[in-house]
């Protein structure tokens, strides 16, 4: 039985769950209809962070254009264009045991792609969500549904997993930025062009 979160709630994962040691973090949204015109492109993004909340150089930074971080205990399995269908529309496998010793934190972001210029934002997307899956029998562990909180954020940072004590937690964050990818990207430490 899944343990289901709200905002700001903090929840115990290796400890409850003696052994774990493969995740997949799934994420989920569908669309709103809108008359822009344009499709949505949402993009899951990934911050592994050290001790000083920033990511330690772009290899950090795990996406559609670079899937693999962490000497490869974090892999993202590929960009979903389009949000339809049910279940996850992007997925992030993770070796808990793997994750480099120098990252505390595993961030889980939302971005709209080309938010500004399509003129989209979080108020038009519904049902977004973060879940845990134990890696090797899928059972899903921990759910946080973002609701509809958002209206004009092009970018949300929905959750993370965190080293407490040698055991791994997870955050439900659910923080809502504008300026979409290139505000997060500066937040946590990247050099945006």
């Amino acid at each position: 039985m899944a343990v289901s979160l709200s905002k700001g709630q903090k929840v115990d994962l290796t400890k409850t769950n003696p052994g774990l040691s493969k995740v997949i973090v799934g994420l989920g949204w569908d669309t709103n209809k809108y008359d822009g015109g344009n499709d949505f492109d949402l993009d899951a993004s990934i911050f592994l962070l050290g001790e000083n909340g920033k990511v330690a150089s772009e290899n950090d930074f795990v996406f559609y254009n670079n899937t693999t971080g962490g000497n490869g205990s974090v892999v993202h399995t590929g960009d979903n264009r389009t949000g339809e269908g049910d279940g996850d529309d992007e997925q992030v496998k993770i070796s808990l045991n793997d994750v480099p010793s120098s990252i505390q934190r595993v961030t889980f972001t939302i971005t709209i792609h080309d938010a500004e210029a399509r003129s989209q934002n979080f108020g038009q997307v519904s049902n977004a969500y973060v879940r845990v899956l134990n890696g090797d029998t899928n059972e899903e562990l921990i759910r946080y549904d973002l609701g509809e909180d958002f209206s004009i954020e092009t970018a949300l940072v929905v959750g993370e997993l965190y080293r407490h004590n040698g055991e791994w937690k997870f955050s439900a964050i659910g923080s809502g930025y504008q300026g979409g990818l290139a505000a997060l990207a500066r937040d946590f430490g990247l050099q945006v062009g």
